[in-house]
């Protein structure tokens, strides 16, 4: 497209910026260019295309941008895992994730984590009147998923009440608000990173945002840290070792490789790609389906058969469940995974929270929309693409 001197094509881009670019496509086909201030751009619409360079050359595509300010504050100077080029760094990483985080078997050693906080989440929806009452389903999907991560990671809840509750007290508060701003943080985009120039006024402000919210999640992660080093003997071999735990270990036998700085970023991104993601999945699984009310009678139908009234549906079910797993590939397909060398390393996690959570809120609830309009469905802003209006339902 036509640029303008100095700033490119920056003018171009309008919120939301997928369905500018998808104008653009129309207009100048399914590859382009755009100049953003000192950087390019090069934008690929077309499913063949992205196969093309994610998947068959994953390789010349699986690097990340130089130099970003958000990433280098935020990311640690861009070694954690979602930040860093790719190289021989990003390779261990990926390999702690998939091998020593995130495995099959790691997965498995927290089953009853995610089946307890999938049991809290059906029994805070418990209401004890009669008829409907209104639910911001939201925040309570962003407490589960939130909560998941937390107890993987470092053996505490800071969402809800109960056994391990952290959440009330001051550093809960500050954490919920720290990492709430981090999120915003790192959908947020910095002019500064398109016209290095405009870092001298920051009028934006938002490099001294990135700064506050860095300083305190990395005391905040810097004490988890510290708090599993003085502990660590107490839970060796046992169940209850956390993802702190594992990374300590590979610390003693290899400290200069998996330094504090290293674990805090890994602790960043597992928060960072594991909540939102989940929690924002099921919200739109829930609004589709309170749009085809008649699936999701279908999927509760097959439920009551299949799992019946008298237990909770369980992951080791799902396997018996083919229309409940047709409605999840479904939600999938409108909100997919990436793809390639830098696709996600915790899709099977979230494959396993979202399976547990949606199962559960079919099976035991009778859910309606709120007047009798459909749900608005327009997507919001974001780095996972939230829906606009956050999900309330009967």
């Amino acid at each position: 497209p036509p640029s303008l001197p100095f700033i490119g094509h920056l003018h171009l881009l309008k919120e939301p910026i997928h369905r500018t670019l998808q104008t653009l496509s129309h207009k100048y086909g399914p590859i382009f260019s755009l100049t953003l201030g000192v950087r390019r751009a090069i934008v690929v619409s077309s499913p063949a295309l992205a196969d093309e360079c994610l998947n068959k050359n994953g390789a010349v595509f699986a690097d990340r941008p130089h130099g970003l300010l958000g990433w280098k504050i935020i990311g640690y100077n861009c070694t954690a895992l979602g930040h860093t080029p790719y190289g021989p760094h990003w390779r261990n990483l990926r390999r702690l994730s998939t091998v020593e985080l995130l495995s099959t078997a790691r997965l498995n050693s927290f089953l009853q984590v995610r089946q307890d906080e999938v049991q809290r989440l059906v029994n805070g929806l418990v209401y004890t009147g009669s008829g409907f009452h209104e639910v911001d389903m939201r925040s309570r999907l962003m407490g589960l998923s939130m909560n998941i991560v937390m107890r993987m990671v470092a053996g505490k809840r800071y969402f809800g009440t109960g056994a391990g509750e952290v959440g009330h007290d001051d550093e809960g508060q500050r954490f919920k608000k720290l990492i709430r701003e981090s999120f915003d943080l790192s959908g947020t985009t910095n002019p500064v990173d398109f016209l290095p120039v405009l870092r001298w006024v920051d009028f934006s402000g938002l490099e001294g945002r990135m700064w506050a919210a860095h300083k305190w999640t990395d005391e905040f992660f810097q004490r988890l840290i510290e708090e599993h080093r003085s502990s660590y003997g107490e839970r060796e071999g046992s169940n209850e070792k956390t993802m702190i735990d594992t990374m300590l270990n590979l610390q003693e036998a290899e400290p200069q490789v998996y330094t504090d700085e290293i674990i805090k970023g890994q602790i960043m991104t597992m928060i960072l790609a594991g909540t939102d993601t989940s929690a924002g999945t099921i919200e739109w699984a829930m609004s589709l389906l309170l749009n085809h009310p008649e699936i999701l009678t279908k999927a509760r139908a097959e439920l009551d058969i299949v799992i019946g009234h008298n237990r909770l549906v369980q992951e080791s079910d799902y396997t018996k469940l083919p229309y409940l797993q047709g409605v999840e590939s479904d939600g999938y397909k409108f909100l997919p995974f990436g793809v390639g060398r830098r696709s996600c390393p915790g899709s099977g996690l979230a494959n396993r929270v979202v399976s547990a959570a949606l199962g559960a809120l079919i099976q035991c609830f009778e859910w309606e929309r709120i007047g009798e309009g459909l749900l608005d469905m327009k997507e919001g802003l974001g780095i996972v693409m939230p829906k606009a209006e956050p999900l309330k339902a009967l």
